[in-house]
């Protein structure tokens, strides 16, 4: 077999940046990851808001207390001037005469112009009558009639007392320009009637001024955004780093590094918060370290101790044997003595060589012999080893293997173990119905399930299901032997080859066992080729009845699911 290696290809930081379309995902993750962006960009967005709205009202108010006081200030020269002119109006004494009426009309322009501060003034007679003394309707300036509203007009036309304005737009070499106009009536001697005065005015300088401001303004915010972004950014600099420095020293402490502590500089809130820190750290790696103490004292002790009961349990085993082999010829009180020591010798031994098996697991000592190894055949050989076993419970045991006909890498002698003991508990709390051996397998994992229909465990039990020596109900008797430890041991198994045991259980539906073992030596995950929870309806009968007697294959595995009766 050969195998291809792939190079890794560098990329350059700034490469990814310039790749705008991955700039959303990269703000997303820094706003979910990255408390010092996220209070930044709440800041700097609520100031930004904040400088806006106090900048536009600002602007709003200068603009109308700009326009405001030119209009009054117009508003008070064009009352002078028509005050004057009208004054000038009513004095005069023309007599019918045209060319008085025409040189009334100079005089008053000139003085409404000189008094008012425009020369954008406009001339029209009220009345439509024609007249041959009336002076005709003149434009000023540049004030022509068609800037001048028809709802103007109309205003000007009816109250003679008024005076109105209106914001317009003067035309300019650039373009146009705000402005102003102002009408009012002016009534001449009799032979010309009323005229209406139009008194236009340039706000370009106010304009100007309003630009100015608002440029400022927005330069003045922009600043104020950034100096505010700045400070804030250092503030939480300050902040956010001894933050950083905590959780950075947590994860180190967590992953086992007992020895790391907290920078302590100053006397305020952070420095507080590393000597609390430090002195728990301090306190747990006491405690942690206090409990492995005591761990390695249990262990070896655990373990002299069955090395030591090894030889004094040999001797007696030697003499219940021969006790037991010549029970016959006691009386039967002897006898039955003898044949109860026989067991519990037995069961005894059992327990030490449990309890031996255990203190390896928690000195780290054991280690695999691996061999690839079928996990199909392995489970048929452990179920016709305790087919006498099934016989005497009346239990029907059923092999349903689609897969793991394959050889996997394994210690053969370790996964017998776990199968025997999962089968023998099976048979032991199956209520002699029927029992299920499932074997499967995926590209990553073999697995092997069993599943019993006895009276299955509740959530609690089934977490505790693992302990040592714990038993789902003290009351029940055990009646194939049994230390209390091979759950324990067969986790260990599992965990050992980088594999997982799982177990799903309910009452009155019974119990199911799943050991997952990885093809490639790697840690399986949590998907496995057989599901922990069945999700039957708790009738067996139905299903079972379709498995067939199993056909061990020579070269190719069969690519339908085989089964092995129990009987």
């Amino acid at each position: 077999m050969t195998s291809t290696a792939t190079a890794a290809t560098a990329v350059p930081v700034s490469a990814g940046w310039r790749d705008w379309r991955s700039w959303p995902q990269r703000a997303t993750q820094l706003w979910r990851r990255s408390l010092r962006f996220r209070t930044l960009v709440i800041t700097l967005g609520l100031t930004a808001i904040a400088i806006i709205g106090g900048f536009v009202t600002m602007a709003l108010a200068i603009q109308n207390d700009l326009f405001e006081s030119r209009m009054n200030q117009v508003q008070a020269a064009v009352g002078r001037a028509t005050e004057t002119a009208q004054d000038t109006l009513n004095a005069a004494q023309v007599d019918g005469d045209s060319a008085g009426l025409e040189a009334l009309m100079s005089a008053v322009l000139q003085s409404l112009t000189r008094q008012s501060g425009t020369d954008m003034i406009a001339a029209y007679r009220v009345s439509n009558e024609p007249s041959a003394l009336a002076p005709q309707d003149f434009n000023k300036g540049g004030l022509e009639a068609d800037m001048i509203t028809p709802g103007m007009r109309s205003m000007v036309q009816r109250d003679a007392d008024q005076r109105w304005w209106q914001s317009i737009a003067l035309p300019t070499e650039d373009g146009v320009t705000p402005g102003i106009v102002i009408g009012q009536q002016l009534v001449f001697p009799p032979e010309a009637g009323a005229y209406e005065f139009y008194f236009a005015y340039d706000l370009a300088p106010e304009a100007a001024t309003l630009r100015f401001v608002q440029v400022t303004l927005w330069l003045v915010g922009a600043a104020l955004i950034l100096l505010i972004g700045a400070i804030s950014w250092f503030v939480l600099r300050t902040i956010t780093v001894p933050i950083a420095q905590a959780a950075e020293t947590s994860a180190t402490l967590a992953g086992g590094d007992l020895g790391v502590r907290l920078p302590v500089r100053g006397d305020d809130e952070f420095a507080t918060l590393g000597r609390s820190f430090n002195a728990m750290a301090d306190s747990i790696e006491s405690q942690i370290k206090e409990l492995a103490e005591l761990s390695l004292v249990q262990q070896r002790f655990v373990s002299d101790v069955s090395h030591e009961l090894r030889t004094p349990l040999t001797t007696i085993r030697l003499a219940s044997d021969m006790l037991n082999d010549q029970r016959e010829q006691f009386d039967p009180t002897t006898a039955r003595a003898a044949e109860l020591l026989h067991a519990q010798v037995q069961r005894f031994e059992v327990l030490l060589t449990d309890l031996l098996e255990i203190s390896r697991y928690d000195a780290g000592s054991v280690q695999l012999e691996n061999e690839p190894t079928s996990l199909a055949h392995l489970a048929e050989d452990v179920i016709a080893s305790m087919q006498q076993l099934a016989d005497q419970h009346g239990t029907d045991v059923r092999l349903v293997a689609p897969g793991g006909y394959s050889p996997v890498d394994m210690d053969p002698r370790r996964v017998r173990r776990i199968v025997r003991n999962l089968l023998g508990n099976a048979i032991e709390h199956g209520e002699g119905r029927p029992i299920v051996v499932s074997v499967d397998s995926d590209q990553n994992a073999v697995a092997l399930g069993v599943r019993d229909f006895g009276l299955g465990m509740t959530t609690e039990d089934s977490a505790r299901v693992f302990d040592r020596f714990w038993r789902a109900d003290p009351s029940r008797k055990r009646t194939i032997g049994g230390t209390g430890l091979g759950l324990s041991i067969a986790l260990g198994d599992a965990r050992l080859h980088g594999g997982t045991l799982a177990v799903w259980s309910e009452p009155g539906r019974g119990t199911n066992f799943v050991l997952t073992l990885p093809r490639h030596g790697q840690p399986v995950g949590a998907a496995s080729p057989i599901p922990v929870d069945p999700g039957d309806d708790g009738a067996p009968m139905g299903d079972l009845g379709l498995t067939q007697p199993i056909t061990v294959p020579t070269a190719t595995p069969p690519a339908t699911a085989s089964a092995k009766g129990g009987s």
